[in-house]
């Protein structure tokens, strides 16, 4: 009779408990929880980017103020009518309260942040360039010089 020999015993895998399974699925719950970033503000305009040939990507999104020009959305129209409008953050804005946006942009970021700050304009793509002139014109005045124009590739 040998030690290690062939026994006729068959060894089984013992079960699988699933005792664990639930503290496993709150943890990633939570994980998902603490690092998912909600958006900041709501789009109360419709902008559909125009198509761009040269397209270069931002390196540091945190850097950026956006302003988005376009028509209201449709449950806003009845209100706010079909013109196109300005958007700063949450609110509808004229050309005039551009000065204090750039302001309170700037006072959000460090000093050494302040000279990257780049200003985003997203405008529809059948918005007339009047208001755009108008608003480069108000962004000049600010002192605000980094411009950029959100744009998508062109459909292959």
């Amino acid at each position: 009779m040998s030690k290690f020999g062939g026994s006729n015993d068959k060894k089984q895998v013992p079960a699988m408990t699933s005792s664990s399974l639930s503290d496993i699925v709150f943890m990633l719950l939570f994980f998902f929880m603490v690092t998912t970033q909600m958006r900041e503000t709501e789009n109360k305009v419709q902008v559909k980017i125009p198509e761009a040939s040269e397209i270069v990507k931002l390196e540091r999104k945190d850097l950026n103020s956006y302003i988005n020009i376009g028509s209201p959305i449709r449950s806003l129209q009845a209100q706010f009518g079909t013109d196109a409008r300005i958007q700063l953050n949450d609110s509808f804005k004229t050309v005039d309260d551009i000065r204090d946006f750039i302001a309170a942009e700037r006072d959000a970021h460090t000093e050494a942040d302040r000279q990257l700050m780049t200003v985003s304009i997203r405008a529809d793509q059948d918005v007339r360039m009047g208001i755009i002139t108008d608003v480069k014109q108000e962004l000049r005045r600010c002192s605000a010089l980094k411009i950029m124009y959100s744009a998508r590739k062109p459909a292959e």
